[in-house]
């Protein structure tokens, strides 16, 4: 099976994050907002309420979690798209290291698609997605925040995650 775009989103979101950064010991810092948790073995949440997302995230698992400077990272993630999404939908990345933005990008979300084996246009109904990532060892301590927000488009909301990983020397 395919993924759906939230979740090639995610798995973005994560890819980055992890290539991004390096360290010796991370924290997850959570939030209070329990219903805009991802579910699953995650440190992600919704931007806001999902009800009106075009993608609904069943879970997304990481192993191990929370992932670790030096080791593999297995991201295991299924949800469901409630329409096709077509070539020319979007996805805004922004990666900040404490208030210092590292990566602020929108990009076609079908020309990145290819980085983790999916091709568009992603077809309505249940995906898949499994991916391995390699996280660097030397991740520099700190607050890491990491935003994707990802549109059709004609700008509908496909889904949008955020996620806040703090970095400690051991």
């Amino acid at each position: 099976m395919k993924l759906t775009t939230a979740l090639t989103t995610l798995a973005a979101a994560t890819l980055v994050s992890s290539t991004s950064l390096f360290g010796e010991s991370q924290n997850v810092i959570a939030t209070d907002d329990d219903k805009l948790s991802v579910p699953g073995k995650n440190p992600l949440n919704y931007c806001a309420d999902p009800k009106d997302y075009i993608l609904t995230i069943d879970h997304v698992d990481l192993d191990p979690n929370p992932p670790k400077p030096g080791e593999k990272l297995t991201i295991s993630a299924n949800g469901t798209l409630s329409e096709q999404i077509e070539p020319g939908a979007t996805v805004f990345l922004q990666v900040k290291y404490g208030l210092i933005t590292l990566i602020k990008q929108e990009a076609d979300l079908c020309d990145n698609l290819p980085k983790i084996d999916i091709e568009c246009p992603l077809k309505k109904g249940p995906m898949t997605i499994l991916k391995e990532v390699d996280i660097p060892k030397q991740v520099p301590p700190g607050k890491y925040s990491v935003l994707a927000d990802v549109n059709t488009v004609d700008k509908e909301k496909i889904t949008c995650l955020e996620s806040t990983v703090f970095f400690s020397k051991s």
